[in-house]
């Protein structure tokens, strides 16, 4: 994750999604920065991705659980960017993740 409306994103220890998708059935987890740890899993079709999540919070060990819908983005020799949309305690956020490219 690079940037997020919810909350302030560690530049040094960001939340990193692992994304997986079978026959547009998609699922993943994340954890890091805020989050102890999440799951996700939901539908892309085109180039929108639709989930419905929940994660437990490092501070607290707090439940979120919501659903959230990301365009992808073609970012060129920088790989993929995901923009989605959510609501935390109906507040719309938005956030922007980067695809890490292997060396």
């Amino acid at each position: 994750m690079v940037s997020s409306t919810a909350s302030r994103v560690d530049p040094e220890a960001p939340t990193r999604f692992r994304y997986h998708e079978a026959a547009g059935v998609v699922w993943g987890d994340y954890v890091g920065d805020t989050v102890a740890e999440g799951r996700f899993v939901g539908t892309r079709e085109g180039d929108r991705l639709r989930v419905s999540f929940v994660h437990a919070l490092v501070a607290g060990g707090a439940v979120v659980s919501g659903v959230a819908e990301s365009r992808i983005e073609d970012a060129g020799a920088a790989g993929l960017r995901l923009v989605e949309d959510f609501e935390v305690d109906g507040r719309p956020q938005v956030s922007v993740c980067a695809e890490v490219l292997r060396t």
